[in-house]
């Protein structure tokens, strides 16, 4: 169909169209995580087996994703998100009609390769939707659906499996994928300049990507549970992913035609933009696991509950997204990230004064204001990241933008739980040293307990053993609360010291315009001969 054929569509409608399967799609990241305990008991597994329902996802996601630029140019945008959401809803029935273990997360795998191109299409298409004056608010649309689906997923993921059943977690996207696809079809279109064409296959890169990013997303992911490099398995993996990474650096950057196009980096508006949302995808996607983890394990939220109390930040961002995306334009981008930055360190010094007594609200306002940051920061880095690269060039760079955001969002998640964990048995060791039976205080706190276990009806024995078990449990607990004040103060460190990145970064208004060449010289005007007197008499003769 021919630019002159295509009619015009209302550029809200498009972004509906490609936000419904983008938001499903990045829904399905977090949604399964609550429900682990019962997909592993129902399928006759275990808890640690059941993780493998999300580690395999997110790898085949993170395979698929930074090829999807090269696969758009190769099937075209339209046709492959339409393949895209059509395989995703399929895959999501067989998930949800798994009777095995081993085939659940096969299709998972599946599932993963087909949604991992949904982020980068919906962005790319977006941005060509929108005129540049409002790409701000097209990626405040896109934002939105990248903040909230995470934070709604754990909450929904657990609302599901307590009231139906943890089937009906896949079985939902498959209105939510139908209707994508119609809206798709009917109003999503390629621009002209997207025109198939015949391209050589980078079989090489293809394998090399595989090999290093799935190795890369096994290490994080199963690390900690196997002391990381004090296992022989991860020091496998880490090696496969070194050796994978440095052999497809050299590929991509020699191939005529690479499957991901590297040379984006040279931009360094791009580079920078990427880097500053890799560290947030970072500090994200860690305090998302954190938060949680300290509602359940220190103050006894239930896990509906954690999972709505982190919803506040999903709120602030609703506010804030839609008047960030208006100031694009006429506030300087660079200046709204640097306030986004400030903003979101502030945040996490506010989680670095929670304690063992903290109620709902002083976990609500800090969230409410990190959603805000996170508008500031998710919108005017993504416009400004991508502004200078050429429209033939857009999807290959929102699929590596979006890459480098999840692989950060990865090592986010790996490098503060172990941080989380190895800062809490510090603390046991240091606190326990205080917790002696020759200390009055200790004493005391002895004597009271086991009293009040004898008032329970325990024996003498049990009640001194129960006494000491809590004491030991009160020596944890503090410890761990201590572990996540460090925690909270490194991402608050974190923030703020990105912030002369921001100034690497060129406002697109600012970019030295191609130097003018001077005109060229008008050409000599040649004016008639006039005829000399002589002459003039010999014509008159004649």
């Amino acid at each position: 169909m021919s630019g002159q054929d295509k009619p015009r569509v209302n550029p809200w409608i498009v972004t509906c169209a490609v936000m419904l399967s983008t938001f499903m799609e990045i829904l399905d990241t977090t949604v399964v995580n609550s429900s682990i305990p019962h997909i592993a008991g129902n399928l006759s597994s275990t808890v640690d087996e059941g993780t493998w329902v999300v580690t395999s996802y997110l790898v085949a996601n993170a395979i698929i994703l930074p090829m999807t630029g090269w696969l758009s140019n190769f099937f075209g945008r339209k046709r492959l998100l339409l393949v895209a959401t059509a395989a995703f809803t399929v895959t999501s029935v067989m998930c949800g009609l798994a009777t095995s273990l081993e085939a659940l997360i096969g299709f998972r795998v599946l599932q993963g390769l087909s949604g991992g191109c949904m982020q980068p299409l919906a962005q790319a298409i977006l941005l060509e939707t929108f005129p540049p004056k409002k790409h701000g608010q097209a990626m405040a649309a896109f934002s939105l659906g990248i903040l909230l689906a995470p934070i709604i997923g754990p909450a929904l993921g657990g609302w599901i499996t307590d009231n139906y059943t943890w089937r009906w977690i896949f079985y939902l996207n498959v209105p939510v994928g139908l209707l994508s696809m119609f809206m798709v079809t009917n109003f999503v279109f390629d621009p002209d300049y997207l025109a198939r064409v015949a391209r050589k296959v980078d079989g090489w890169g293809i394998g090399l990507l595989a090999l290093w990013i799935g190795a890369l997303q096994l290490v994080l992911d199963t690390g900690q549970k196997h002391d990381w490099f004090g296992s022989n398995t991860i020091r496998v993996w880490a090696v496969l992913c070194v050796a994978g990474l440095i052999a497809f650096l050299v590929r991509e950057f020699t191939c005529e035609d690479p499957v991901v196009d590297l040379r984006v980096f040279l931009d360094r508006t791009f580079a920078a933009g990427a880097f500053l949302i890799t560290i947030i995808g970072f500090m994200l996607y860690a305090s998302l696991v954190l938060l949680p983890i300290y509602l359940q394990t220190l103050l006894g939220y239930p896990a509906f509950d954690a999972g709505l109390a982190i919803s506040p930040r999903g709120l602030g961002a609703l506010i804030m997204m839609p008047v960030c995306g208006m100031l694009i334009g006429k506030v300087p981008s660079r200046l709204l990230i640097a306030i986004g930055l400030v903003i979101g360190g502030a945040t996490m010094f506010q989680f670095a004064r929670l304690n063992l007594q903290s109620g709902y609200w002083d976990i609500f306002w800090p969230q409410v204001f990190q959603g805000f940051g996170m508008a500031f920061l998710f919108i005017p880095i993504t416009t400004m990241s991508v502004s200078h690269i050429a429209k033939p060039k857009m999807g290959n760079a929102t699929s590596i933008f979006n890459l480098v955001r999840n692989i950060g969002g990865s090592f986010g998640i790996a490098i503060m739980t172990t941080f989380l964990s190895r800062r809490s048995q510090f603390h046991v060791n240091r606190l326990g040293e205080n917790v002696s039976i020759y200390d009055f205080q200790t004493q005391q706190m002895f004597g009271g307990l086991r009293a009040f276990f004898i008032a329970r009806g325990a024996d003498a024995y049990t009640a001194g053993q129960r006494a000491l078990a809590a004491m030991y449990g009160m020596v944890q607990q503090n410890a761990a609360m201590k572990a996540f004040i460090e925690a909270f103060w490194v991402m608050s460190v974190l923030f703020v010291s990105v912030v002369p990145l921001v100034f690497l970064m060129t406002e697109q208004h600012k970019r030295k315009a191609p130097a003018k060449k001077p005109p060229e010289p008008a050409p000599p005007v040649e004016r008639p001969k006039v005829p000399e007197p002589a002459e003039e008499r010999e014509l008159l003769h004649v």
